[in-house]
């Protein structure tokens, strides 16, 4: 299955469930589709990370390419929440013709299905892309807090530290 959006009228990063067992999805909504993907939190995270570097370096090369400010969309996720593939292989590039950043995600080929492999091809307006950005940091960093001495993220029920020799913190 592979899925194109030219024209995205909305794509985010959210989560469902609680801090530490959370499951992260990216929607993207365009006209009247809505796709699902989840992805691992690390994911998330790189991407809006390398989304971030892209769009600094256009407009350090193109002093006159000016991103828009986009409203701040911090909707919750649309319901259903359904995965249609988990995302594997993400895939970024910028088309200096259009101005938009094109953004593939591939699916994690499971070796039991016989199927083509998923794909989802999106061109991103650069405001979308840093309006992805924003709220993508914001979710990832709305988990668990972590360890001082460890980074490991901490359990609201305590925390076995390998720095503090086992001792709970």
């Amino acid at each position: 299955m592979t899925y194109e959006f030219s024209d995205v009228d909305r794509f985010i990063c959210g989560t469902v469930g609680e801090p530490g067992e959370r499951e992260f999805y990216l929607q993207i909504r365009a006209a009247n589709r809505l796709l699902s993907a989840t992805l691992e939190k690390s994911q998330a995270a790189t991407l809006a990370q390398r989304l971030e570097i892209l769009l600094r370096q256009i407009v350090k090369e193109d002093i006159a390419t000016v991103i828009e400010r986009s409203v701040r969309d911090d909707a919750p996720l649309e319901q259903p929440i359904d995965a249609d593939f988990t995302v594997g292989a993400i895939s970024i590039a910028f088309d200096e013709s259009t101005k938009k950043v094109c953004l593939e995600l591939f699916a994690i080929k499971e070796i039991e299905l016989e199927e083509d492999e998923a794909e989802i091809t999106m061109y991103l307006a650069l405001s979308q892309a840093k309006a992805f950005v924003t709220r993508t940091l914001a979710v990832v960093n709305a988990g668990r807090l972590p360890c001082p001495f460890c980074a490991i993220p901490i359990d609201p029920r305590g925390h076995l530290c390998p720095r503090a020799n086992g001792y709970r913190r």
